[in-house]
């Protein structure tokens, strides 16, 4: 029988689901979401094709982790799925929608100041480029949508970092500045930190590549919290002395406009 390319040893079907039992739990959830009035056990047994005791199994798993909920009514239950899968995939969405919502603001600042714009979101202790708007010119730079760096690294991740509460941090930090000597790599880090948050931006010169620059501004949702952030890559000569003025201020306005859009 062939195999797909297998990971860490243990071969993949081609031909059928790597885990019955995953596939049979998203079976019934996605029966739950096509119901608005809910299922019985026994009739959801019967929609999906699968015995009522896994069945059962399943919706109790679900519903411990908060993904379903049941309505009795008589000697009846009937299972519906909650707004837990809307919590657990607005992440994506929003993602989905800055590429859309900040568009006219990435192609103003590429235009403009002659550089790729980028926005980027935090994933763990990581930064991802989610949109880009390239420059004119032939020269461009290693920058794409779907790109995943460090956040300590960029930017757009120290543009990010600097508004996060601490509770929030805390932990990325640990993870993010291990090398010795751990204290003063974090004492450094943090010192970057509060110096973004007086100016409003911030700045990557020839850290990650030589004759290289990136400058970029947070923006913040509906409650205020930091959402991402929006900036341009270039080389050195060109984020700095006034260059750097007028980049900084345009990046900034534009990152207020993105904000204004997301409701703050």
């Amino acid at each position: 029988m062939a195999h797909e390319s297998s990971e860490a040893g243990v071969p993949v079907a081609a031909a059928r689901p790597a885990s019955p039992a995953v596939d049979r739990a998203l079976t019934v959830l996605e029966t739950l979401v096509g119901t608005e009035e809910g299922l019985t056990l026994t009739a959801l047994a019967r929609t999906t094709n699968i015995p009522l005791a896994t069945c059962a199994s399943i919706v109790y798993t679900l519903e411990k982790r908060g993904y379903a909920s049941r309505l009795v009514v008589g000697r009846s239950h009937f299972w519906r799925v909650t707004l837990r899968l809307y919590e657990l995939a607005s992440p994506l969405i929003r993602q989905e929608d800055l590429s859309e919502v900040a568009e006219p603001q990435l192609r103003l600042l590429a235009d403009k100041l002659r550089m790729p714009a980028h926005v980027g979101v935090l994933n763990g202790a990581s930064v991802v480029y989610v949109a880009k708007a390239t420059s004119p010119g032939f020269i461009q730079f290693d920058t794409y949508p779907g790109k995943v760096v460090p956040f300590t690294s960029t930017a757009l991740g120290r543009a990010i970092a600097a508004h996060l509460p601490d509770a929030q941090l805390e932990p990325l930090l640990g993870a993010a500045v291990p090398d010795p000597p751990y204290g003063h790599a974090l004492g450094v880090f943090r010192s970057q930190l509060a110096k973004v948050r007086q100016l409003g931006y911030a700045m990557e010169d020839e850290e990650d590549e030589a004759d290289v620059a990136c400058l970029a501004a947070p923006f913040f949702d509906a409650d205020g919290r930091v959402a991402g952030s929006v900036g341009v890559t270039g080389f050195t000569r060109e984020l700095a002395g006034a260059r750097l003025g007028i980049a900084a201020d345009l990046v900034v306005r534009q990152a207020k406009q993105i904000s204004a859009k997301l409701g703050c």
